[in-house]
């Protein structure tokens, strides 16, 4: 399914005039990063780009249509220059008092939009107007609110366009995966351009510890509650929590464009952990690591190869860890750490390119 972004015209692309009318070329001025962003999103982001406006009266005496089509198809012609093109532009030309249903915020201009094939859950308005806010919830879609104006609730509220750009890139990062069996009933939501917050309840308590210290060094926020049949023993939990978190992963890396694909080698005091990771769509995993006692906490030692096991074949990636060290604790502690750092390197964009990175053209 399609994204769309529907986007305003007068103070969103093009700076609003005092009497609401550019109805001449002298009046037609771009609101500031506007033209380099919008470029920025038509080469870079895969959303239909559809103008949706109200002009008051247009066509009518007080709003010729001489004194229109002038600024508004220089104004097109220039973002089509930096590669920005609409795929429709939609004009209410009702007063305000007309009540019409074709006027903003109501929908009658966008029933293609409602009742056809598009992904409105992902896809946005954006606008500089409380109306251009009421709109995208008419639509069911999400509001990107060009104001600084703290009195309208938006999901997204910026002064700057370049901004936009920034929220939009990073927004489809995000996963939730609910998983439910005889044995464990686990759900899991992931947000791969985050900051490390987590939330972890797993019922074990070293698992918990060791899944903080992944979401911190990832760099992905992290919310996990886990409930599990504990009373038989930990294996059905660590397992179900490991592919739960690897489909995660996987689901919030969609496309996979932009990515570094690649990801660490990371020392704990005695400890020294080697990570190689690779988002490939390949399930390859190496594990080269030894432990001394049977239980760290309450967590059995023999259950942390399987964990990995089970991460990467539900993130479809390539996965090689070796550690050596002394201390047990350390050891573990610096395989998580590794792993959390491998996958903030490989899942980091190029802000710049937003390319499949392979040969192939697919991962």
């Amino acid at each position: 399914m399609k994204k769309v972004l529907f986007i305003d015209r007068d103070g969103t692309l093009i700076i609003e005039p005092p009497d609401e009318q550019i109805d001449s070329l002298e009046k037609l001025e771009f609101v500031p990063g506007a033209i380099t962003t919008m470029s920025r999103i038509a080469k870079q982001l895969d959303f239909e780009l559809v103008m949706v406006t109200n002009q008051d009266g247009l066509g009518t005496d007080s709003f010729p249509e001489k004194d229109f089509w002038p600024a508004q198809n220089k104004m097109l012609q220039t973002l089509a220059g930096e590669g920005v093109v609409f795929d429709d532009i939609l004009i209410d030309r009702s007063f305000p008092a007309d009540n019409a249903p074709t006027r903003k915020p109501r929908t009658g201009l966008l029933t293609k939009y409602l009742q056809g094939d598009y992904d409105l859950a992902n896809s946005y308005v954006i606008g500089d107007r409380a109306t251009d806010v009421k709109l995208a919830r008419n639509l069911g879609v999400k509001a990107i609110y060009l104001s600084n104006d703290k009195n309208v609730a938006a999901d997204f509220k910026t002064g700057k366009w370049a901004e936009i750009f920034e929220y939009l890139y990073n927004s489809d990062r995000i996963a939730t995966i609910a998983r439910k069996t005889n044995e464990t009933d686990i759900t899991l939501r992931i947000n791969l351009n985050g900051a490390g917050k987590n939330q972890i309840d797993t019922g074990i308590g070293f698992l918990d510890h060791m899944l903080n210290l992944f979401a911190a060094h990832s760099g992905c926020d992290l919310e996990l509650t886990a409930r599990g049949d504990l009373a038989v023993d930990e294996h059905h939990t660590v397992e179900d929590i490991a592919l739960a978190l690897g489909e995660g992963l996987l689901k919030a890396l969609g496309d996979k464009k932009g990515i570094e694909r690649y990801g660490f080698l990371l020392p704990m005091d005695e400890s020294l952990a080697q990570v190689a990771l690779d988002f490939s769509g390949r399930r390859e995993f190496l594990w080269e690591c030894e432990f001394k006692r049977e239980y760290v906490g309450k967590m059995p030692t023999e259950l942390f190869r399987h964990f990995f096991k089970s991460f990467s074949d539900a993130a479809a990636c390539n996965l090689h860890i070796k550690a050596t060290g002394e201390n047990q604790h350390h050891k573990i502690e610096s395989i998580f750490k590794a792993v959390g750092r491998a996958v903030k390197m490989a899942v980091r964009r190029d802000p710049e390119q937003r390319l499949i990175p392979s040969t192939k053209g697919v991962l």
